[in-house]
């Protein structure tokens, strides 16, 4: 039997239309679509182009997602010259407590408190959340750089006199963020009576957005929270350690990875579920993560670096998706896992995953609070502005930029107003 040369072609035709529609199909399902960033022009994920507001670069080597190249590292906006000696006369002591997101504004407001009635501040310890868990400072933050870059702001000393009981000290409660006339009302005149107080700091709300209100210890606050703390040696090895393991596991992603702030235990409490009474969620579960960073555009290939203590099987869901999903017990160094996992409520492994979100190429907090807000501060300082908000995407796709955080998209973050 002869074949018609136009039926063969007619059926050459016809294939190649299916897989043009198939083609079609793939990519209204995987790929992100370009979209538009407040004020700003389209942005292209195949070339590099920055919005006009400055605030989005993306690489002309972007692999496997949506990757933004990191931003400038800013300058203080502070000057330590502006900072005058003052006499000291009694002595302020408090801890550290909850974990390394509260440690930053413990800080800032007991050195603001301190410099503001001229107390000499003692070295703080560090409390977990069970009854004698008790870690001297230095265990896990440089005493040396703290110390240091606060002189001529506020002295300070490893512990009191042999002459001074701590029992013989003030309590005073400090809201987060205290100002000047907190401290002139309900602080100073118990310090003036006693000599000696001790700070218990509370906070009435999780709030880092900036304010267009200005004091003259704004300064004092930026200096103690951006530029004080730092990780002692050992701790700062780890961190390290972890972050270039994380690097060599995504080569085909250039090195890149997420961090992802998800705690099971959390969102079980959190109930992440429902939904606020504004509309929005306050936590996203693995199965929602997974869902939404496919839809902005992460190929399985990304690296995710989870902040769960251990590995739980409500996590398998965001593994099955991308299967570079980590915790820290499976790239920790063998010699340091007795020391840095040696509970699930360890002091250590809290400190490990700030610091890690902090460093990460990308953040994603499926959790809101205290921990997204601080470490927002700390990714603002070095520029790494990459933090995306999750969110229930109703369609196939949407663009990475239409859910980086209001802290990056608005500038409206505290540390917008401390650094340059």
């Amino acid at each position: 039997m002869g074949v018609d040369l136009r039926q063969v072609v007619a059926g050459v035709l016809t294939l190649t239309m299916f897989v043009m529609l198939g083609n079609m199909i793939k990519r209204d399902h995987f790929d992100s679509v370009e979209g538009k960033f407040p004020g700003a022009r389209d942005v292209e994920f195949d070339s590099e182009k920055v919005s006009e507001q400055g605030l989005v670069t993306f690489s002309k080597k972007s692999t496997n997602g949506p990757w933004v190249e990191g931003g400038l590292e800013l300058k203080p906006c502070w000057k330590e010259s502006n900072f005058d000696d003052v006499e000291s006369k009694g002595f302020v002591t408090f801890s550290l407590t909850n974990g390394p997101e509260y440690h930053v504004s413990q800080i800032a407001d007991a050195v603001v408190v301190a410099r503001y009635i001229g107390a000499t501040l003692v070295l703080p310890d560090i409390r977990g959340n069970k009854p004698g868990d008790e870690r001297k400072f230095e265990e896990i933050y440089d005493v040396e750089k703290f110390v240091k870059s606060l002189v001529g702001v506020v002295k300070v000393v490893k512990g009191l006199p042999e002459d001074v009981s701590i029992r013989d000290f003030a309590v005073v409660k400090v809201p987060n963020r205290v100002s000047e006339d907190h401290i002139a009302e309900q602080i100073e005149p118990v310090f003036r009576t006693n000599s000696n107080v001790r700070l218990a700091t509370f906070f009435p709300s999780v709030n880092m957005r900036k304010t267009t209100k200005t004091s003259a210890s704004d300064s004092v606050a930026c200096l103690a929270m951006f530029g004080t703390l730092e990780l002692q040696p050992e701790v700062n090895e780890v961190v390290d350690s972890m972050i270039e393991r994380l690097r060599t596991l995504s080569r085909k992603s250039d090195g890149r990875f997420i961090a992802v702030d998800l705690r099971v235990e959390i969102l079980d409490k959190k109930g992440c579920h429902g939904s606020s009474a504004t509309g929005t969620k306050s936590c996203f579960s693995a199965q929602e993560i997974a869902i939404f960073l496919r839809k902005i555009g992460f190929g399985k290939d990304t690296t995710i670096y989870l902040t769960q203590p251990r590995w739980d099987e409500s996590l398998d869901v965001l593994k099955d998706i991308f299967p570079k999903t980590y915790t820290k017990e499976s790239i920790l160094p063998a010699d340091k896992k007795a020391k840095f996992l040696e509970s699930e409520d360890s002091e250590f492994e809290k400190v490990i995953d700030f610091y890690m979100c902090s460093q990460s190429d990308v953040f994603v907090p499926a959790i809101s609070g205290l921990f997204y807000a601080n470490v927002a501060g700390k990714r603002i300082a070095s520029g790494k502005t990459q933090i995306l908000v999750p969110a229930d995407i109703p369609g196939t796709s949407s663009s990475v930029t239409n859910h980086f955080s209001p802290y990056i998209s608005k500038k409206n973050h505290l540390a917008h107003s401390c650094f340059c």
